[in-house]
């Protein structure tokens, strides 16, 4: 393949899937962390890496979130929603190193 058809195509998949995550946010009021994570431009997994950091840090915001269900690949996982506010909360909190993770916290922040 063409690499600047590539570059095209990898950058196409990457706005595509933030833009679903966040339609999925607005239509629903709720989302799991990876997937506010993922709405703020994050890769699967680096969404993942910062969705764990910031559960750590909803006890010590106070954030609950609402427990739900979450189905994927034929199985269903239990897991917990949040609110844009309720995740707003937590990433002030939240300190990252990585340049990539301190501008999706800082959208994180900015999203409620």
């Amino acid at each position: 393949m063409i690499a600047a058809n590539r570059t095209r195509r990898a950058t196409l998949k990457a706005r595509t899937r933030t833009h679903r995550a966040a339609a999925r946010i607005r239509r629903q009021g709720v989302a799991t962390l990876a997937t506010h994570c993922i709405a703020a431009g994050l890769t699967p997994r680096e969404a993942r890496t910062v969705a764990g950091s910031l559960r750590k840090n909803a006890e010590k915001a106070g954030v609950t979130g609402t427990p739900s269900v979450s189905y994927t690949h034929g199985r269903a996982r239990h897991c917990t929603r949040y609110t844009p506010a309720e995740v707003a909360r937590i990433a002030v909190i939240y300190r990252p190193r990585k340049p990539a993770y301190r501008t999706a916290a800082a959208r994180l922040a900015l999203a409620a």
